[in-house]
């Protein structure tokens, strides 16, 4: 059999191979789905590849697949990881890492002002992928973007460094960086202005730079031989697909429940009366990330924020049945009482995750009286509610989970209306098609939404 392509989600310790054809028609389909164990461990993902799509082949009854075109989305060797360092921790220090979130980025260190020598060895343990200096709006404050990339330069890392910060410093930072291992790309500042974020352009450049230095994490040199198109964070194929259903569908909400992190991404303007409440500026395509709420790895601290007394009442068991569950908890449930205890786990990741993710009213108290304000993101007029992942594409009740994310409200929150319409991606291919709207938009549009059910 031949077809048109196959995306892999090289993940860390899973690898899923999705097959689509008819990429270039009015009709795409989706083929099916192959996975395996990404053998990191091995030192080549590439075996794990390879091990997927004969999974595939197992799954279609194929003796041989031939496919014209092989792209990828990468968490493994722990993803993208980024430092960020910035100015003021309230202003280009956040605008700085809502770029990197949106790109898809595991942010594994953030420093405001200027760098110490603490600062510089957690750097340099860390080993990101990509370092990322702002600092100073536009024509503002100098001195510490110059200083940390003074000492960034010093390093001498191999490591590509993405400066987004005050405009006026692009010769001098050309300068510091002349000569060094780290590749250097300057972008537009992220906050230019004092309230306005500008992370698109940085977005974009963070994704690209992972996709050429994505060969240094193990085994991946091979993979990047056999792939024929782009590779991008996971997380950052999710926010592409969802992106681009906002041009189609409007406002939305996705959530991503895993194993070790529950990720939320928003797409929404929000409205203009709450707009002009906000205490700063939001971006419109926002992404945060849970590394506490996971469903298997994580699911410790799940249990430990519930409580297992509110747990086992959820459950109807005894507190004994209960521990016996957390005793032996497996990556998928397979009895009905694994797949409840899953769903409360669920339950509560994804209102704890959204509530992190939105925004709530707050009042001030001032001469004049009482003033009411907004912070952070405005969910209110999301009109779909999208799941993804395992947890919400396989649990019984998925859809039922997700419809009390507006029944949670408690009336300050700007969560997202009883009104929204609950979407569930049925066939998990939606990072997939992330990756896949790089080139084939319109063939990912109409795919995600067979997916979604969408009529």
């Amino acid at each position: 059999m031949k077809i048109d392509i196959l995306v892999a989600e090289i993940g860390s310790t899973t690898t899923v191979v999705n097959a689509f054809d008819g990429i270039h028609t009015s009709c795409p389909k989706f083929i099916g789905q192959g996975q395996a164990p990404t053998s990191v461990q091995e030192g080549d993902v590439n075996i794990g590849l390879k091990g997927a799509i004969d999974d595939l082949k197992n799954n279609l009854k194929l003796d041989s697949l031939e496919y014209k075109e092989l792209i990828a989305t990468s968490s493994a060797a722990g993803g993208l990881r980024m430092t960020v360092h910035g100015l003021v921790y309230d202003m280009t220090v956040r605008a700085a890492k809502e770029a990197a979130l949106g790109a898809g980025a595991n942010i594994k260190y953030i420093t405001a002002g200027k760098l110490r020598k603490s600062d510089l060895r957690k750097i340099q343990e860390i080993k990101p992928n990509i370092i990322l200096i702002a600092g100073g709006v536009d024509y503002g404050e100098r001195e510490t973007a110059l200083h940390n990339s003074e000492l960034i330069a010093e390093l001498n890392l191999n490591i590509p460094v993405i400066y987004a910060g005050n405009i006026e410093n692009h010769e001098e930072i050309k300068e510091i960086f002349k000569g060094c291992k780290s590749e250097l790309y300057i972008v537009e500042n992220v906050y230019p202005k004092i309230d306005e974020l500008n992370i698109e352009p940085t977005r974009k450049v963070i994704q690209s730079v992972f996709e050429k230095h994505i060969v240094h994490a193990p085994g991946m040199q091979k993979v990047r031989e056999m792939v024929t198109g782009p590779i991008i964070p996971t997380p950052g194929a999710v926010m592409e697909a969802s992106r681009l259903l906002y041009q189609d569908i409007g406002d939305l909400l996705t959530l991503d429940v895993g194993g070790a992190t529950t990720d939320v991404h928003s797409v929404t303007e929000g409205s203009e009366e709450i707009s002009r409440m906000l205490l700063s500026p939001e971006p419109f395509a926002k992404r945060t990330v849970e590394g506490d709420l996971g469903v298997y790895v994580n699911m410790h601290n799940i249990v430990e924020m519930v409580g297992k007394e509110e747990l086992s009442e959820s459950l109807n068991i005894s507190l004994d049945e209960l521990e016996n569950l957390i005793k032996n908890h497996k990556p998928i449930p397979q009895t009905d009482l694994e797949k409840m205890f899953v769903e409360e786990l669920t339950l509560h990741a994804v209102i704890t995750a959204v509530k992190r993710h939105a925004g709530i009213f707050r009042y001030l108290y001032g001469p004049s009286g009482k003033k009411t304000v907004a912070e952070g993101k405005d969910l209110t007029q999301v009109k779909y509610i999208i799941g993804t992942g395992g947890a919400l594409t396989r649990l019984p009740n998925r859809v039922k989970i997700m419809e009390q994310i507006a029944l949670s409200n408690k009336g300050h929150e700007l969560l997202p209306p009883k009104e929204a319409t609950i979407l569930v991606d049925n066939h998990y291919i939606m990072a997939s098609l992330g990756v896949l709207s790089k080139r084939y938009p319109l063939a990912a549009l109409d795919l995600l939404k067979q997916s979604l059910d969408f009529k």
